[in-house]
């Protein structure tokens, strides 16, 4: 495809990424459209919101680009923030980034940008892609501090096929050079919060606030157990604890301790020292697949974690679940989050979210048998 021919969309948060996206694009010689999605009601909305869109707007008349503003509150309150406390009533640690960008990013706004006239659309992520023989291939982008590649891994292939990544090869100095040499300051101050909803990064008065504003019913205090069943204290409600979690238990102990596990049958919080971490496996469901199984090579690797460095698995597709056999034991898995596979040049293979091993559905274990390695 001739990207000089075809209209892109920039996806304009009023940070300093998604600016450098739109001003690097129009000096590309590319006519983008700038599109911002208003995604937080009034009362979620952080200060000066609305002086921000006005000096967004303010830039995009500078440079010619015109700006269209979406309303995605509704369908970001139903595919991102009320799923998130649900998540956390039912005792898993969820990560909204990456529903985000699947359901919302490149979904309900990539649709938008298309009604508008556009055919791709570009953000402001620290990702590389590449379109290659079967579609677009995803990777990690070049600075390696900033690279964003784990929150795109449930995008589906398809919807990738329409996305620009204008940010693949620079680094966030280089890109706040670029933009001070021009004198643009982007409208949005400093850098944006850990999650957008979440007022002051907050997250027990959020969730408690919410929960009740939708009628959830978060769990209440319970007994904190040894792994064999000896209680040593009491916990504040499971949703407030995540596996691996070491600070914040408040117990006096003679070695630190970590949870381990969390049993929402009888509210229960298990915890241990760190030699019983273990977490050799990762159980995933809702697999998002970016190559075919049958491509992968045979040595891959994982993220469990965003800021964690890829480490080696084995990889085994169990029923419906994929299951990351690691060579080294990296602690407990956090339920909820991603679980991101990649190749030796860190291309992306494929996503999925964590589930204990019993899996959502099928708790008796039966799904365990006819296992077989990739």
């Amino acid at each position: 495809m001739d990207m000089t021919k075809t209209r892109i969309a920039v996806a304009v948060s009023g940070g300093v990424d998604s600016l450098y996206a739109l001003v690097a694009l129009k000096e590309r010689g590319e006519k983008p459209l700038a599109l911002h999605a208003r995604m937080l009601p009034p009362d979620l909305a952080p200060t000066g919101y609305d002086s921000m869109l006005d000096r967004m707007g303010e830039i995009c008349v500078s440079l010619n680009v015109p700006l269209s503003i979406i309303d995605c509150a509704d369908a970001f309150a139903d595919a991102v923030i009320n799923p998130f406390v649900r998540a956390y009533a039912a005792g898993v640690t969820p990560n909204p980034c990456a529903h985000c960008n699947a359901s919302i990013k490149f979904g309900l706004l990539l649709d938008q940008a298309r009604t508008l006239g556009a055919t791709r659309l570009a953000t402001g992520h620290y990702i590389r892609l590449e379109q290659t023989e079967t579609g677009v291939a995803l990777y990690a982008g070049q600075d390696a501090t900033k690279d964003q590649s784990y929150f795109l891994s449930l995008v589906v292939r398809e919807r990738l096929n329409f996305a620009v990544a204008p940010l693949a090869d620079k680094s966030k100095d280089e890109i706040r050079a670029y933009l001070a040499a021009r004198k643009l300051d982007p409208p949005a101050p400093g850098e944006s919060q850990e999650i957008c909803f979440v007022p002051n990064d907050n997250y027990r008065a959020f969730l408690e606030s919410r929960a009740a504003r939708i009628g959830v019913q978060l769990p209440g205090p319970g007994s904190v157990t040894l792994l064999d069943g000896t209680v040593i204290g009491t916990h504040k409600g499971l949703w407030q604890y995540t596996e691996g979690q070491r600070r914040g238990l408040g117990i006096a102990w003679c070695e630190p301790l970590y949870v381990l596990a969390k049993n929402m049958e009888n509210n229960t919080l298990v915890a241990g020292g760190a030699q019983s971490l273990g977490g050799c496996e990762v159980w995933t469901e809702n697999c998002n697949f970016l190559v075919p199984l049958e491509k992968w090579p045979k040595t891959v690797f994982a993220r469990t974690r965003f800021r964690q460095k890829p480490r080696p698995v084995k990889a085994t597709f169990i029923g419906e679940h994929l299951v990351l056999a690691e060579e080294t034991p990296s602690g407990p898995h956090a339920c909820g989050q991603i679980a991101t596979v990649y190749d030796a040049d860190m291309r992306v293979l494929a996503g999925g979210v964590i589930v204990s091993p019993k899996g959502k559905s099928e708790g008796d274990g039966k799904f365990l048998k006819g296992a077989l390695p990739l």
